[in-house]
């Protein structure tokens, strides 16, 4: 430190000091000193010289640096979001960027990391422009092989940096960086595993900027990668061709950093790589199978150290785990890849045998799914982030990829792999159930496509015999010695259900009900529920009617016992056991109700859970004889807790509007007057007088549902008869104040929705009110789906305008909007750049046919809008976060008749794609040609032919699949089935618009179409020409 400073210096110094005082006055105090310091000049670059004062100790140097960077985030750049005055001098942000660099060969690699980190922030703002000499100084650190501690800084260093390389820097960076980084990986005797791996890094970085680069420079990206390409595959030969060890974390570092960028070569550059991979499938292989050998030993059998949860330096995973995921993901790279999947396809079968071993529970598994169930569920459920995951991922590549060919290699490594669990078995080993479980596990995780492929006759491997041979050679096997066996039993017999014998079907139904009764291991339950909760829907009602209340009294029992993870599947469990019950479920139901009503309330907090138990309370309302006791037994609860809102624990006024919408759907009348009695005043008064958010909104979706099932009747069940009319109108009022945040009015549209369908009479005398508020709550919404939602109201009206749409046009042009010259203006803007975003059958039906319903009356104020069209390609290549903010996204300007038009058309290409998935054409930037270019022709040019094009039959089809694929919507379809418009076949009713409009003014729809892409003119060509 300069000695001028020293006063200064040592004053800092005592600060952070404090800062890491056990007493917490002292800790405030300094932290608050640090901060008023942080406004005076010179702060920053006195932390440089305490981060780069190598006498001082290490923590104080770490937190000088850690604070440096956050210095820097709030002081450096004026006009940055994080930006807070004063500003760094340009004097000083030299003696930091000096420093800085200075401190880069620290031999302690913390504080490099943080120098670097600290050097990273600088360069985001600086680099290049401001700071030219940082990748000069940088790469003449990299090669100066006599001091190593400034090698890894430097590579730590580029390592942050070629995270935010943009397509100006990578062309002259690469040339000269690429050379140092191979010296530096193909040389072991220089360097360690770790540099060379830190080195492989920065070289996976700019190769994924080359890549994305490619789209626009092809030819350029292609001529950068042929140079470096040959030498970087020899390495990696030589790296992977070596086998792999055990307990040696930096080996499997470099060889992750390995497969990385081989992955990167595959997916951007395959045709490049296909011509040199031929030298790493031999090394490829060799890790693979060796690197089987360490994680039976490290993994599987506990017997070496896999090194979990291990993190190095960088806080990079070092982990066997984490490299075994990257070679599978590798691998399922080359097996997916058109134009390398044939240098596997000779040896897919000892892929596949292999594979399957990987699949095996690991020690740390059992040992932690046998103390914790509710991680064994989560872990299964929520396809968490392992080894088995990655390699059933890879199987699944094996199916697409292979078809019929790569399953059969897969039924016989199951088959061997079954064979080779029975020896192990008869040869007195106490772990043969692993590969007996991993085998079930791949089958099952394979049980669709298997089944599919079976029964379209693409395959003939009788997969029920199969299955039925490996499960039933199991059942004298003691429950308690293996447990996770029995579970992976229970959930694959469930799985292949349909292809197995009725005999063997029934034996483990009967299994698996008293398993939940008895007191054997918790995997076994939990293997047990969740075959009972896929196979009791299609059980033969005579087989297990016996058995309904001894099951229903296990899972009662079991709800007690169960949290978190368990009691979602215990619940989903019961809700199948009732909808298999049905008739016989109002025998227990006074039994089952109470406890799921307990259960929902004390995990209220849990959306989770709570949704779970009011699914449960639905499957018991919607068996016969239950529905009114239901209703009974809930009223006089809910009651209380909605008219006294606010002494209500969190969460229970949301949950309770939410079991009242339950109780409402498909409702007879008389309970829906009953819930009207008891709930209806204090739900609107929710609505008028709540602040928050979740229970506006489930008070919002609970108003739709009294309006959706109570309809007109609804109105005369107050003594006075307009009270019930002006509720649901002051409730929309409220949740339509342009003031009010949007999400407390995110289910307005909904809510809209339903007084318009359901009571229209009584709102056709509001309308002009309606749409003037409306468009003011759109203006201020902040939510997408809400303006959405609300566009969806607007595309209704303009249906009940018909066919006097034109009336409606000029209401909306009478209504002022801010910022535009009227709402007409400001309604179609924004549905015109929204519609691509409406999701939903009933949604895209309504909003589409209104925008045609609008071009078709050629209204003259519809030439008058110009909205916003398509967005105007860059030539600027990747846009980094500076060239955003200097260059942002430009759009251009159309008339809204040619935007309509070219919607319409957008939407019949949507249709196709539901049906069409296409040609399994290789996802390479290389393989894409030219298209969409914009077309100057006319529409109906004869020179013009189009291959392939769809045929109108097909478009009905396309019409059918697209209903058939919204049909697993939520329960918003319940409120559109009473809407005309969701009977619409869209595809039919926009081939008849094309016709009917193309024909009434043929110049003006000429003239539209020449605004169009080709996509869109071939899309309405297909409907002009049947």
């Amino acid at each position: 430190m300069a000695n001028i400073l020293d006063q200064d210096q040592q004053w800092l110094l005592n600060c952070l000091t404090a800062t890491l005082d056990p007493n917490q006055e002292v800790r405030s105090f300094a932290e608050a000193s640090l901060n008023q310091a942080s406004l005076q000049p010179g702060f920053g670059g006195a932390l440089s010289k305490v981060a780069a004062n190598r006498e001082l100790s290490l923590g104080l140097r770490q937190l000088a640096a850690v604070l440096l960077k956050q210095f820097i985030k709030k002081h450096w750049q004026e006009g940055e979001d994080s930006f807070e005055h004063p500003a760094v001098s340009n004097e000083e942000k030299e003696v930091i960027r000096r420093l800085l660099l200075a401190s880069l060969d620290d031999s302690y690699r913390k504080i490099c990391t943080a120098i670097s980190m600290a050097i990273a922030s600088v360069a985001m703002y600086d680099w290049p422009e401001g700071w030219p000499d940082l990748l000069p100084s940088l790469l003449k650190l990299i090669t100066d092989q006599t001091n190593m501690n400034r090698v890894h800084g430097a590579l730590r260093c580029l390592a942050l940096l070629s995270g935010d390389l943009d397509d100006t820097m990578v062309p002259t960076l690469v040339p000269v960086l690429f050379p140092c980084l191979h010296t530096i990986v193909s040389s072991p005797q220089i360097y360690d595993n770790y540099l060379r791996t830190k080195a492989l890094s920065i070289v996976y970085s700019c190769t994924s900027m080359l890549g994305a680069m490619s789209g626009v420079y092809k030819t350029e990206t292609s001529a950068l990668m042929t140079t470096m390409l040959k030498p970087l595959m020899d390495q990696f030969s030589m790296i992977l061709g070596q086998s792999v060890q055990p307990e040696d974390p930096d080996d499997w570092s470099l060889r992750m950093g390995v497969l990385k960028c081989l992955n990167q070569f595959v997916q951007n550059f395959p045709s490049l790589t296909e011509s040199e991979f031929v030298v790493v499938v031999g090394p490829l292989w060799q890790t693979f199978v060796t690197s089987l050998r360490v994680y039976m030993r490290s993994s599987v059998e506990g017997t070496e150290d896999p090194y979990e949860g291990r993190y190095d330096s960088d806080g990079v995973e070092i982990t066997l785990d984490s490299f075994v995921i990257q070679l599978f993901e590798f691998l399922s790279t080359v097996v997916g890849s058109a134009k390398l999947m044939k240098v596997v396809g000779n040896n897919i079968k000892e892929l596949v045998y292999y594979t399957i071993a990987f699949l095996q529970m690991t020690e740390q598994q059992v040992h932690t799914w046998s103390m914790d169930a509710n991680q064994f569920v989560a872990d299964e459920d929520d396809v968490t982030y392992s080894c088995r995951v990655s390699g059933v991922l890879l199987l699944e590549e094996v199916v697409n990829s292979f078809g019929g060919e790569g399953m059969n290699a897969i039924i016989d490594a199951v088959r061997d792999r079954f064979n080779e669990s029975r020896q192990e078995k008869a040869a007195g080993s106490l772990v043969w159930w692993r590969m007996r479980e991993s085998t079930l596990f791949a089958l099952a995780s394979l049980s669709e496509q298997l089944l599919e492929a079976e029964a379209s006759g693409l395959t003939n491997i009788s997969l029920g015999n199969l299955v039925e041979q490996m499960i039933t050679e199991d059942i004298g096997t003691r429950v308690h010695e293996y447990p996770f066996l029995y579970a992976r039993i229970f959930t694959s017999v469930a799985k292949f259900s349909t292809v197995i014998s009725h005999g063997v079907l029934e034996h483990y139904l009967s299994a698996a009900i008293q398993a939940v009764g008895m007191d054997v291991p918790p995997p076994v339950k939990v293997g047990a529920c969740r075959a009972l909760s896929q196979l009791l829907p299609e059980a033969n009602k005579g087989i297990i009617q016996p058995h309904m209340m001894s099951l229903f009294t296990s899972l009662t029992d079991l709800l007690h016992q169960a949290s978190e993870e368990t009691l979602h599947l215990v619940l989903e469990t019961l809700q199948a056991a009732i909808k298999a019950a049905h008739e016989a479920s109002v025998v227990v139901e006074s039994i089952i109700s109470p406890v799921i009503l307990h259960t929902w309330a004390v995990h209220i907090s849990d959306p989770f859970i709570s949704i779970d138990a009011i699914e449960v309370l639905e499957a018991i309302k919607n068996a016969p004889g239950c529905f009114r006791p239901l209703v009974s037994r809930i009223l006089p609860h809910i009651g209380p807790i909605l008219n006294k809102p606010h002494q209500q624990p969190d969460g229970l006024v949301a949950g309770s509007l939410d079991l009242v919408t339950m109780l409402l759907k498909n409702a007879p009348n008389d309970v829906i007057k009953a819930v009207y009695d008891v709930c209806f005043d204090a739900v609107i008064r929710i609505v008028l007088q709540s602040q928050d958010h979740s229970e506006m909104q489930n008070a919002t979706e609970c108003l739709a549902a009294f309006v959706s099932s109570g309809r007109q009747e609804m109105l005369a069940w107050a003594a006075d008869s307009g009270f019930t009319m002006r509720s649901l109108l002051d409730a929309a009022s409220r949740l339509l104040d342009p003031d009010l945040e949007s999400s407390g009015s995110l289910f307005v549209g909904r809510y809209i929705l339903q007084l318009m369908l359901h009571l229209p009479l009584q709102m056709a005398q509001h309308v002009q009110d309606l749409v003037a508020a409306l468009a003011r709550r759109m203006q201020t919404a902040q939510i997408a789906g809400l303006r959405s939602s609300l566009l969806l109201i607007f595309a209704r009206l303009v249906h009940m305008s018909a066919p006097n749409v034109e009336q409606f046009i000029d209401m909306l042009i009478s209504i002022p909007a801010a910022g535009y010259e009227n709402s007409f203006v400001y309604v179609m803007s924004e549905w015109t750049k929204q519609q691509g975003e409406i999701q939903g059958a009933y949604q895209i039906k309504v909003s589409t046919t209104a925008l045609s319903l609008l071009l078709s009356t050629r209204h003259a104020e519809l030439g008058k809008v110009n909205v916003q069209g398509h967005l105007l390609k860059s030539n600027a290549g990747i846009t980094t976060r500076s060239k955003a903010k200097l260059a942002p996204d430009q759009w251009t300007v159309v008339p809204l008749p040619e935007k309509i038009l070219a919607l319409l058309a957008d939407a019949l290409i949507e249709i196709q794609e539901q049906v069409t998935v296409g040609d399994d054409v290789e996802s390479d930037w290389e393989e894409i040609q030219e298209g969409d270019v914009e077309s100057d022709k006319n529409l109906f040019s004869a020179a013009r032919t189009s291959c392939g094009r769809t045929t109108y039959d097909q478009l009905e089809a396309m019409a059918k699949a697209f209903n058939e694929n919204e049909e697993d919507g939520d329960d918003d379809d319940l409120f559109h089935v009473a809407d005309p418009l969701n009977e619409i076949n869209l595809a039919s009713y926009l081939a008849e618009f094309f016709v009917k409009f193309s024909h009434s003014n043929r110049g003006l729809f000429d003239h539209l179409c020449q605004g169009l892409t080709q996509a869109q003119q071939d899309a309405i060509r297909t409907v002009l020409e049947r």
